[in-house]
C-alpha cells in the first residue's frame, strides 16, 4: 500500500497534539462513541472528509483501545468496534475480523503516527510499535493487524499472539506478544516518551520544540469509564486462592486490579507534573460520558479545527490558547 501519511510538521502551528485511548475490554465502546462525536463535531467544522488522524500528531491506544486507534484511522469507529465485541466475541473470529478490516497494512501506512504497547512474554518486557520506532528499525514495521491483535490478547480471555517479521537484512524477528494493558493500560505516558525521543533526535516533525516546553503539547486521554465500587472486601478477598483471584462473578479480579491501577497512576502522575509546571490547561481526561464533557468535546473540536488551519496556512497569526477549562 503506497504511503499517504497526512502529517504537517508541528512546529508550523501552535500545538503538538496528542491522543491517547485506554483499554479496557467491553467498556472500549465508551472512548469509542467519544472520539465519534469528536470526528463527528470536526465535520461539521471541516466538512464530511474531517477524520481524527487529520488533527493529531500521534494516537497512541493499548488493547481494545489500540483496536480504536487502527479502526479510527481505517473506518468508522463505533460500528466496526461494535463489531468486533459483539455475539461472537471469541479469539479466532476477533483474528479474523481484524486481519479482514486492515488487510495487509503496516505501520508506516497510517495516517498520522501511531503509538501501539504489547508485551512480550518471552523476553518479559513490554514491545511498543510506533510508526516512529518502524521507520528506524525496519522489523517493528509489522501488519497492523498483527500488532492489533497482539495488543488486545488479554491473559485469560485470548490466547497469546505470535507473529515474525523481517528486518532490512532480510532476518526475521520473532514476537510472542499479549494484551499491552499489562504494561501501560493508558498509553499516555509511552505516547509522550515516544515523542519526546524524536524531539531529542531533531526530527523535522517536531523540532525545535523543547521537550520541557509543555504549553507546546496539547492531550487528550480517553479512559473506558469510572470503575464501579465492588462488593469485594479483604474479608472476602482473603478466602480466595488462584481460581478467586482469576474469576469471580463473572469478573476477572485480578486483570481489573492492575489495569486500574496502571491507569490511575498514569493520569495522576501527568496531572501533577502538567499542574507543576502550570500547564493543567493543556491536558484533559475523560472517563465517562456527560453533557459537560460533551460541551468540552466541542471546544476542543473548534480548537482543533484551528490548528489544523494554522498548519495548512503559515501565514494564518496564532491564536492565545485558554485550554479546557
Amino acid at each position: 500500500m503506497e504511503k499517504a501519511r497526512h502529517i504537517v510538521p508541528a512546529t508550523n502551528a501552535k500545538l503538538i497534539t496528542v491522543l491517547s485511548i485506554d483499554g479496557g475490554g467491553i467498556r472500549g465502546i465508551i472512548p469509542a462513541t467519544v472520539l465519534a462525536s469528536l470526528e463527528s463535531q470536526l465535520q461539521e467544522l471541516d466538512g464530511n472528509d474531517a477524520r481524527l488522524a487529520d488533527y493529531f500528531d500521534v494516537i497512541a491506544g493499548t488493547s481494545t483501545g489500540g483496536l480504536v486507534t487502527a479502526m479510527g484511522i481505517w473506518g468508522s469507529i463505533v460500528s466496526t468496534f461494535r463489531s468486533l465485541i459483539g455475539p461472537k466475541y471469541n479469539g479466532k473470529y476477533l483474528r479474523e475480523l481484524i486481519t479482514e478490516k486492515l488487510g495487509n497494512t503496516r505501520l508506516s501506512d497510517t495516517l498520522t503516527n501511531v503509538v501501539i504497547p504489547t508485551f512480550d512474554i518471552q523476553h518479559q518486557q513490554p514491545n511498543i510499535f510506533s510508526t516512529f520506532e518502524a521507520e528506524i528499525n525496519p522489523c517493528y514495521n509489522a501488519q497492523l493487524s498483527d500488532i492489533c491483535i497482539s495488543t488486545s490478547a488479554a491473559p485469560t480471555y485470548f490466547p497469546p499472539y505470535y507473529f515474525k517479521n523481517t528486518d532490512a537484512v532480510g532476518n526475521d524477528h520473532e514476537f510472542n506478544l499479549i494484551d499491552g494493558g499489562v504494561a501501560a493500560n493508558n498509553p499516555m505516558l509511552v505516547a509522550i516518551s515516544e515523542v519526546t525521543k524524536q524531539v531529542s533526535r531533531e526530527s523535522p516533525e517536531f523540532f525545535p520544540v523543547s521537550p520541557m516546553d509543555c504549553g507546546r503539547f496539547l492531550m487528550i486521554s480517553v479512559g473506558t469509564g469510572a470503575p464501579k465500587e465492588t462488593k469485594v472486601d479483604a474479608k472476602i478477598a482473603s478466602k480466595w486462592g488462584l481460581f478467586g483471584w482469576l474469576l469471580h462473578n463473572g469478573s476477572n479480579p485480578i486483570i481489573d486490579v492492575f489495569t486500574q491501577a496502571s491507569g490511575d497512576l498514569v493520569d495522576g502522575h501527568i496531572s501533577v507534573f502538567f499542574q507543576a509546571v502550570h500547564s493543567q490547561q493543556n491536558y484533559l481526561r475523560i472517563q465517562v460520558i456527560t453533557m459537560f464533557r460533551i460541551y468540552i468535546n466541542q471546544r476542543f473540536a473548534k480548537l482543533l479545527s484551528e490548528e489544523k488551519q494554522q498548519r495548512e496556512s503559515s501565514e494564518t497569526p496564532l491564536k492565545a490558547y485558554n485550554g479546557f477549562t
